[in-house]
Protein backbone atom coordinates (compact mmCIF):
# COMPACT_ATOMS: atom_id res chain seq x y z
CA UNK A 1 0.00 0.00 0.00
CA UNK A 2 2.91 2.55 0.76
CA UNK A 3 4.90 1.70 -1.98
CA UNK A 4 1.52 1.91 -4.57
CA UNK A 5 0.82 5.73 -2.19
CA UNK A 6 4.33 6.97 -3.37
CA UNK A 7 4.12 5.54 -6.85
CA UNK A 8 1.17 7.64 -7.37
CA UNK A 9 2.86 11.14 -5.69
CA UNK A 10 5.57 10.67 -8.23
CA UNK A 11 3.66 10.23 -11.11
CA UNK A 12 1.77 13.65 -9.68
CA UNK A 13 4.89 15.52 -9.43
CA UNK A 14 6.20 14.55 -12.87
CA UNK A 15 3.18 15.36 -14.40
CA UNK A 16 1.09 18.22 -13.26
CA UNK A 17 1.17 21.41 -15.64
CA UNK A 18 2.75 24.76 -14.75
CA UNK A 19 5.38 22.75 -13.22
CA UNK A 20 9.76 24.34 -13.12
CA UNK A 21 11.33 24.46 -16.12
CA UNK A 22 14.07 22.17 -15.87
CA UNK A 23 17.49 23.45 -16.86
CA UNK A 24 19.11 22.52 -20.30
CA UNK A 25 22.45 20.58 -20.49
CA UNK A 26 25.32 22.12 -21.20
CA UNK A 27 24.73 20.99 -24.88
CA UNK A 28 21.62 23.41 -24.49
CA UNK A 29 19.07 20.31 -24.56
CA UNK A 30 15.15 21.26 -24.27
CA UNK A 31 13.59 21.19 -21.11
CA UNK A 32 11.49 17.54 -20.22
CA UNK A 33 7.72 18.10 -21.33
CA UNK A 34 5.09 15.45 -21.97
CA UNK A 35 3.97 13.86 -24.82
CA UNK A 36 0.18 15.56 -25.74
CA UNK A 37 -1.79 12.41 -26.01
CA UNK A 38 -5.71 11.90 -27.18
CA UNK A 39 -5.97 15.12 -28.62
CA UNK A 40 -8.79 16.30 -30.07
CA UNK A 41 -10.99 19.37 -31.59
CA UNK A 42 -13.71 20.08 -29.57
CA UNK A 43 -14.96 23.07 -31.67
CA UNK A 44 -13.95 25.50 -34.67
CA UNK A 45 -15.46 28.67 -35.87
CA UNK A 46 -14.19 32.28 -37.06
CA UNK A 47 -14.89 35.03 -34.94
CA UNK A 48 -15.51 37.51 -37.83
CA UNK A 49 -12.60 39.29 -37.09
CA UNK A 50 -10.19 37.91 -38.93
CA UNK A 51 -9.43 34.62 -36.27
CA UNK A 52 -9.95 31.06 -35.60
CA UNK A 53 -11.18 30.04 -32.45
CA UNK A 54 -10.63 26.69 -31.81
CA UNK A 55 -11.67 24.66 -28.31
CA UNK A 56 -9.15 21.93 -28.14
CA UNK A 57 -8.70 18.45 -25.21
CA UNK A 58 -5.71 16.70 -24.52
CA UNK A 59 -4.11 14.73 -21.72
CA UNK A 60 -1.05 16.63 -20.75
CA UNK A 61 0.46 13.47 -17.80
CA UNK A 62 -2.07 12.20 -15.38
CA UNK A 63 -4.04 15.68 -16.20
CA UNK A 64 -6.90 16.62 -18.66
CA UNK A 65 -6.43 20.08 -20.41
CA UNK A 66 -8.89 21.94 -22.11
CA UNK A 67 -7.54 25.31 -24.12
CA UNK A 68 -9.25 27.81 -26.01
CA UNK A 69 -6.82 28.83 -29.44
CA UNK A 70 -7.86 32.30 -31.16
CA UNK A 71 -5.18 32.55 -33.48
CA UNK A 72 -5.18 34.55 -37.40
CA UNK A 73 -6.30 32.64 -40.28
CA UNK A 74 -3.60 30.99 -41.67
CA UNK A 75 -1.61 32.69 -44.75
CA UNK A 76 0.83 31.33 -46.35
CA UNK A 77 3.94 29.95 -45.16
CA UNK A 78 7.35 28.53 -45.53
CA UNK A 79 9.89 28.83 -48.59
CA UNK A 80 10.29 32.96 -49.77
CA UNK A 81 13.46 32.50 -51.63
CA UNK A 82 15.89 30.36 -52.54
CA UNK A 83 18.83 29.93 -50.13
CA UNK A 84 22.28 28.24 -50.38
CA UNK A 85 23.04 27.46 -46.92
CA UNK A 86 26.65 26.61 -48.28
CA UNK A 87 27.27 30.57 -48.99
CA UNK A 88 24.70 32.05 -46.30
CA UNK A 89 26.62 34.13 -44.31
CA UNK A 90 25.12 33.13 -41.01
CA UNK A 91 25.91 36.85 -39.31
CA UNK A 92 23.72 38.68 -41.46
CA UNK A 93 20.55 36.71 -40.40
CA UNK A 94 18.14 37.65 -37.66
CA UNK A 95 14.88 36.52 -36.55
CA UNK A 96 11.39 37.81 -35.95
CA UNK A 97 8.96 35.66 -33.86
CA UNK A 98 5.75 36.89 -33.90
CA UNK A 99 3.34 35.55 -31.21
CA UNK A 100 0.27 37.03 -32.37
CA UNK A 101 0.75 36.02 -35.51
CA UNK A 102 2.15 32.25 -34.23
CA UNK A 103 5.16 32.85 -36.73
CA UNK A 104 8.99 32.69 -36.99
CA UNK A 105 9.96 34.90 -39.60
CA UNK A 106 13.37 34.95 -41.31
CA UNK A 107 15.49 37.66 -42.51
CA UNK A 108 18.65 37.72 -44.34
CA UNK A 109 20.37 41.06 -45.55
CA UNK A 110 17.50 42.72 -44.00
CA UNK A 111 14.91 40.38 -46.66
CA UNK A 112 12.57 38.12 -45.36
CA UNK A 113 13.51 34.59 -46.47
CA UNK A 114 11.36 31.86 -44.82
CA UNK A 115 8.39 32.38 -42.59
CA UNK A 116 7.61 29.33 -40.28
CA UNK A 117 4.25 28.21 -38.08
CA UNK A 118 4.98 28.18 -34.49
CA UNK A 119 3.54 27.61 -30.81
CA UNK A 120 4.15 28.45 -27.41
CA UNK A 121 3.14 28.05 -24.02
CA UNK A 122 -1.09 28.03 -23.14
CA UNK A 123 -0.67 32.03 -22.80
CA UNK A 124 0.88 33.02 -25.99
CA UNK A 125 0.34 36.67 -25.43
CA UNK A 126 1.52 37.18 -21.76
CA UNK A 127 5.04 38.38 -21.44
CA UNK A 128 7.11 36.16 -19.18
CA UNK A 129 7.59 37.29 -15.72
CA UNK A 130 9.05 34.28 -13.38
CA UNK A 131 10.27 30.65 -13.72
CA UNK A 132 7.25 28.50 -14.04
CA UNK A 133 4.98 30.55 -15.90
CA UNK A 134 5.22 28.93 -18.92
CA UNK A 135 5.24 32.26 -20.51
CA UNK A 136 7.26 33.58 -23.34
CA UNK A 137 9.69 35.95 -22.84
CA UNK A 138 9.32 39.44 -25.74
CA UNK A 139 12.38 41.48 -26.39
CA UNK A 140 16.27 41.42 -28.36
CA UNK A 141 18.03 37.89 -27.82
CA UNK A 142 20.73 36.10 -29.66
CA UNK A 143 21.26 32.06 -29.96
CA UNK A 144 23.68 30.88 -27.45
CA UNK A 145 23.83 27.73 -28.26
CA UNK A 146 23.23 24.67 -30.61
CA UNK A 147 21.80 21.31 -30.15
CA UNK A 148 21.51 18.76 -33.10
CA UNK A 149 20.25 15.68 -31.17
CA UNK A 150 17.73 17.72 -28.71
CA UNK A 151 14.66 15.56 -27.51
CA UNK A 152 12.93 17.37 -29.44
CA UNK A 153 14.54 17.21 -32.33
CA UNK A 154 16.69 20.13 -32.34
CA UNK A 155 17.22 23.05 -29.89
CA UNK A 156 18.72 26.81 -30.30
CA UNK A 157 19.03 27.85 -26.95
CA UNK A 158 18.16 31.73 -26.12
CA UNK A 159 20.56 34.25 -24.49
CA UNK A 160 17.17 34.67 -22.03
CA UNK A 161 17.78 36.03 -19.15
CA UNK A 162 18.92 39.39 -20.20
CA UNK A 163 19.96 41.96 -18.32
CA UNK A 164 16.75 44.20 -19.13
CA UNK A 165 14.67 40.77 -18.56
CA UNK A 166 16.30 41.35 -15.42
CA UNK A 167 15.56 44.58 -14.51
CA UNK A 168 12.19 43.84 -15.44
CA UNK A 169 11.76 40.83 -13.21
CA UNK A 170 13.42 42.90 -10.12
CA UNK A 171 10.55 45.59 -10.44
CA UNK A 172 7.86 43.33 -10.41
CA UNK A 173 9.51 41.87 -7.35
CA UNK A 174 9.72 45.23 -5.60
CA UNK A 175 6.34 46.21 -7.12
CA UNK A 176 4.68 42.91 -4.97
CA UNK A 177 3.57 41.24 -8.33
CA UNK A 178 5.63 38.61 -7.76
CA UNK A 179 6.52 36.42 -4.61
CA UNK A 180 9.75 36.88 -2.67
CA UNK A 181 10.44 33.43 -3.56
CA UNK A 182 10.09 33.87 -7.36
CA UNK A 183 12.89 32.88 -9.74
CA UNK A 184 13.41 34.53 -13.25
CA UNK A 185 13.18 31.47 -15.51
CA UNK A 186 15.93 29.90 -18.11
CA UNK A 187 16.01 27.80 -20.77
CA UNK A 188 14.17 28.80 -23.17
CA UNK A 189 14.82 28.41 -26.78
CA UNK A 190 13.60 27.31 -30.60
CA UNK A 191 12.75 23.67 -30.80
CA UNK A 192 11.03 21.08 -32.85
CA UNK A 193 8.42 18.44 -31.37
CA UNK A 194 8.53 14.80 -31.05
CA UNK A 195 7.89 12.63 -33.94
CA UNK A 196 4.22 12.74 -35.23
CA UNK A 197 3.32 15.80 -33.47
CA UNK A 198 3.29 18.28 -36.25
CA UNK A 199 -0.49 18.41 -35.97
CA UNK A 200 0.21 20.56 -32.53
CA UNK A 201 1.97 22.82 -34.45
CA UNK A 202 -0.73 23.40 -37.06
CA UNK A 203 -3.60 23.65 -34.68
CA UNK A 204 -1.64 26.36 -32.59
CA UNK A 205 -1.77 23.89 -29.18
CA UNK A 206 0.28 26.06 -26.53
CA UNK A 207 1.96 23.01 -24.91
CA UNK A 208 5.65 24.56 -24.48
CA UNK A 209 6.91 25.80 -21.08
CA UNK A 210 7.47 28.86 -22.25
CA UNK A 211 10.00 27.73 -25.61
CA UNK A 212 9.16 28.08 -29.11
CA UNK A 213 8.32 24.94 -31.05
CA UNK A 214 8.37 24.51 -34.99
CA UNK A 215 6.98 21.82 -37.48
CA UNK A 216 10.20 19.14 -37.16
CA UNK A 217 10.88 19.95 -41.04
CA UNK A 218 11.20 23.67 -40.34
CA UNK A 219 13.08 23.88 -37.64
CA UNK A 220 15.52 21.30 -39.50
CA UNK A 221 15.74 23.82 -42.41
CA UNK A 222 15.75 27.12 -39.66
CA UNK A 223 18.93 25.11 -37.55
CA UNK A 224 20.85 25.05 -40.92
CA UNK A 225 20.26 28.77 -41.15
CA UNK A 226 21.23 29.93 -37.93
CA UNK A 227 24.61 30.03 -35.99
CA UNK A 228 25.41 31.16 -32.16
CA UNK A 229 25.31 34.83 -32.19
CA UNK A 230 22.09 35.15 -34.21
CA UNK A 231 19.57 38.29 -33.37
CA UNK A 232 16.30 37.28 -32.47
CA UNK A 233 13.47 39.41 -31.61
CA UNK A 234 10.00 38.07 -30.34
CA UNK A 235 7.07 40.49 -29.90
CA UNK A 236 3.60 40.20 -29.01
Amino acid sequence: MLRALLLVLMIIACGLPGRAQQPATASGSAPVQPILRNFKVLEEFPDGKGNIVRKVQYDEGIMRVRQTIIMPIPVKMGQLVKVNTDTLKKDKVMLLIDKSDYSVQVYYNKRAIRNYKAVFGPRPQDDKCREGDRCTPEGSFTIQNMNPRSQYNKFMLLSYPTDSSRIRFAKLKSQGLLPASATIGHSIGIHGIWPGGDDMIEMGVGWTDGCIALRNRDVDELYSLVGVGTKVFIRK
